[in-house]
């Protein structure tokens, strides 16, 4: 069972997700969630943008699989906070389903593609997710970790794994979305 610390995240996540805010997931709400992403992207960067859809689709198809328990093709926000932990964040699907949006949204957000997220670059990111530039000002400098300016590939990546698998309420990735309890 999840802690309360990622049932509230994954609560947040979940309304950042219903995209209608009907209060159900759809797989509309996924693929709009995916274009939101992918809006990171330039539009010439076919392969990250390729990456973000498959990745939410991927998702998507876990979430079904495991969460729709009465097959009506939405999942409530109890059926999501319990397959996340449960299904979508266990090894065998959290690299391909998590870890490639977050792959393919850092790499589209790296615009001068230096390997490395400079702060324009990750507010820049975080404010077309949808997220506030006074939540994401204060994350990057939570997730700069060795304090040099920049997040690197690994430290975004550390932020991702933070988020979704850590029962920390202070890790740093937990602020990826702003303060837990203040949706995006």
């Amino acid at each position: 069972m999840a802690s309360a610390v990622k049932n509230q995240k994954f609560a947040v996540l979940f309304t950042w997700f219903d995209q209608d805010q009907d209060g159900q997931l759809s797989e509309d709400d996924m693929r709009t969630t995916a274009k939101v992403f992918a809006q990171v992207a330039r539009d010439e960067d076919h392969s990250n943008i390729g990456a973000i859809h498959s990745a939410f689709e991927q998702w998507w198809q876990l979430l079904l699989q495991h969460a729709d328990t009465d097959g009506d093709g939405q999942i409530s926000r109890t059926e999501f906070i319990t397959t996340m932990e449960a299904s979508v964040t266990s090894p065998e699907h959290f690299e391909s389903a998590v870890m490639a949006i977050a792959d393919a949204v850092m790499n589209a957000a790296d615009t001068d593609t230096d390997g490395v997220l400079s702060r324009d670059e990750y507010i820049r990111m975080y404010e077309t997710l949808g997220v506030a530039p006074e939540h994401s000002g204060p994350a990057f400098t939570r997730l700069d970790l060795d304090g040099n300016g920049v997040i690197s590939h690994d430290e975004f990546r550390a932020a991702i794994v933070d988020f979704y698998l850590s029962n920390n309420p202070d890790a740093p990735g937990n602020y990826l979305l702003g303060p837990i309890g203040h949706p995006a």
